[in-house]
């Protein structure tokens, strides 16, 4: 019977590789066409690779954890028939060859190696597939840190690591000494007579539960200590008079879903004030590479979307300054949608330049933001809360009832001063202010 090769797809322009997470078919199952075989992931988003036909797994070709680029095969798929799992698989993902002659340093890292963080206490990032390399030969991130990286910005390739190896040498061994006395999830400072401080163990209570990340959590959380590490972090905050905003969505939300299908939320009304911001205040828009500041042509808005598992995901909006409103209504419904449906392909949350959260969906009256790396900057908006407010009016002063919130941008101090920060923030305000309460969509 014939057998198909089941290769890893190709999920986006800007990912290579993917990680095998389950496999949830086993060897001489029979499957349906479209049925899921086994479940990747990527950096950014999990997804499934489905049977393309109907027939039966004869092989598995790599294992849960394996790293494997796109376009590799994983599996043995026999179509049309039920057979036993005896065919002779293609050539299996290629893995790095270790030396024909064991070296006594591996022996010794193999005892003592943890895995490799995907951003080290520098800053630098590591592809899962160096990672992955990195675990199975043993190499310490302190290693790590001194191979010289030939990929963009300095990253260390699968090349770089690979022709590494047999260079190990006595070097290697020095590199274990200091791999069992080096924190690896943070920097820490070096006392004078030159030994590193331990962490004290944590004590568990006898009632307490100990609950391990799952992957998204822990990428999220390298993600974070990775971006305060990189960035200077200012906050700063403004309060805006969003009444005439509040009273239009409430005028219009019944007919728009009636017209349209979907509801209408504060979402995309805030970015549509951001967007006309970063188009007077450009620099906003802005990454840093080193000692150069890339100015960004596209105004590509990411959305923080808390998802039914707890975790967080930032969907990108591209090119947001070339939809109206009604276009960023559509992109906002669908992009949540999805992300809470666990439905995202990976270039749905890449390209970002800056980024919203909305913490007010929370209750929370405003926040203080981490910035999404590469970016510059974050905006939280906080929820809208009726307030007495000093109204001023040709007559005289004035208090009035109005629906008040306080938005906060958290900035990269190295490329965003306070003036220009400051004056960000009080632009989106201002727009959100001035909103026509007569306003068509």
């Amino acid at each position: 019977m014939p057998e198909i090769e089941i290769l890893m797809p190709k999920m986006g322009e800007s990912v290579t590789e993917a990680t095998i997470i389950k496999w949830v078919k086993n060897e001489g199952d029979s499957v349906k066409a479209d049925e899921t075989l086994v479940e990747i992931a990527t950096d950014k988003v999990d997804s499934e690779i489905p049977a393309p036909s109907d027939g039966v797994l004869v092989k598995k070709l790599c294992k849960e954890g394996d790293v494997i680029p796109v376009g590799k095969p994983i599996a043995m798929l026999s179509s049309g028939a039920t057979v036993a799992a005896t065919a002779k698989p293609s050539t299996p993902v290629q893995e790095s060859k270790k030396p024909a002659t064991p070296q006594p340093v591996k022996i010794n890292v193999a005892a003592h190696a943890e895995p490799v963080s995907r951003f080290s206490s520098t800053g630098k990032f590591y592809s899962p597939l160096v990672r992955s390399i990195a675990h199975k030969e043993g190499i310490s991130v302190v290693e790590l840190e001194a191979i010289s990286g030939s990929g963009k910005e300095g990253r260390v390739t699968k090349n770089d690591i690979l022709a590494y190896l047999p260079n190990r040498g006595s070097n290697g061994a020095k590199h274990v000494t200091q791999t069992v006395s080096v924190e690896q999830e943070r920097p820490v400072q070096v006392k004078t007579n030159g030994s590193v401080p331990q962490p004290k163990p944590l004590v568990v209570g006898p009632n307490d539960e100990v609950i391990e990340m799952d992957r998204m959590r822990k990428l999220i959380a390298d993600h974070m200590v990775m971006s305060k590490h990189t960035s200077p972090h200012v906050t700063s905050f403004v309060e805006a008079d969003v009444t005439n905003m509040v009273l239009w969505r409430e005028k219009i939300k019944s007919s728009f879903e009636k017209r349209e299908g979907e509801k209408i939320t504060f979402t995309p009304v805030f970015i549509e004030a951001v967007v006309k911001a970063i188009k007077d205040m450009p620099m906003i828009n802005v990454s840093v590479d080193g000692t150069r500041i890339i100015r960004h042509k596209d105004i590509n808005i990411g959305m923080a979307v808390a998802l039914p598992s707890g975790n967080l995901i930032v969907p990108v909006i591209r090119t947001a300054d070339q939809k109206n409103l009604l276009g960023l209504t559509k992109s906002v419904n669908d992009l949540a949608n999805r992300a809470r449906n666990n439905k995202l392909v990976p270039d749905d949350t890449t390209g970002g330049t800056f980024t919203l959260t909305n913490v007010g969906s929370f209750g929370n009256v405003m926040g203080t933001p981490i910035i999404n790396q590469p970016q510059v900057a974050i905006l939280a908006t906080g929820a809208i809360k009726k307030k007495p407010v000093v109204i001023e009016t040709p007559q005289g002063d004035m208090i009035g009832i109005r629906h008040m919130m306080f938005l906060s941008l958290s900035y990269d101090h190295r490329v965003v001063d306070g003036a220009l920060g400051g004056t960000f923030i009080r632009k989106v305000a201002d727009y959100l202010e001035a909103f026509d309460i007569n306003r068509n969509v």
